[in-house]
């Protein structure tokens, strides 16, 4: 670890000086890691006294063996089976870190999506009558499409729930969104669409256009 005097020579000679980390290196006879870390850090350099272990690490491995066989053990019974004798705080503590590991998979808990990994989209109706210009009202469809990761809604009327128009809308609704890294790109899932009195949604000609699009 560098000193703070050296820290704060490294970038005021980068600074004002204008050297860079190879000349730097060279001039003051230190690691160009060195030079790069110190440019990289915006507080000086301060010595952390290595932690150290504690009580509960000799018996780490009993306790996550016994965890393994029952994730809901309670501390205590823990305690009386690997022979502890110290006091219950610091081996609660570490149970507590570990416990969550074990514990079954929670069915209720919330599905957690990365940018770009998944969209869901699907037809919505209005529960009224819409202008629609001309002296003609009615209740069109609404493809509605809302992302997994950020929860924005995105939504386009439709003229018809024929497959022309729901590929059209598909195309103008995701066109909004701004490009990611597409090899972490999904195709969005899309419910089930009556058109016509079939399921288009899994037709062959939605899919084709799907894959297309």
């Amino acid at each position: 670890m560098i000193r703070v005097e050296d820290w704060a020579e490294i970038r005021r000679m980068h600074r004002v000086e204008g050297l860079s980390a190879r000349a730097l290196a060279r001039q003051l006879g230190i690691a160009r890691n060195t030079v790069l870390r110190a440019l990289a850090s915006d507080r000086p350099p301060r010595y952390r006294r290595a932690p150290k272990g504690s009580a509960v690490d000799a018996v780490e491995p009993a306790v996550r063996e016994l965890l393994k066989q029952t994730p809901t053990m309670p501390v205590t019974v823990i305690a009386e089976r690997i022979g502890w004798e110290r006091g219950l705080t610091i081996l609660r503590e570490r149970v507590r870190e570990l416990r969550p590991a074990y514990l079954p998979v929670d069915p209720v808990s919330r599905t957690v999506y990365e940018p770009g990994e998944l969209a869901h989209c699907d037809l919505w109706f209005p529960p009224v009558d819409i202008p629609l210009g001309y002296g003609q009202s009615g209740r069109p469809p609404v493809l509605v499409i809302v992302s997994g990761y950020s929860r924005v809604i995105t939504a386009r009327m439709l003229p018809s729930r024929q497959t022309s128009d729901l590929i059209d809308a598909h195309w103008r609704l995701l066109s909004k969104y701004v490009p990611i890294d597409h090899a972490r790109c999904r195709p969005p899932v899309c419910g089930s669409v009556s058109v016509a009195g079939r399921n288009e949604a899994s037709g062959p000609g939605v899919r084709a256009a799907r894959r297309a699009l």
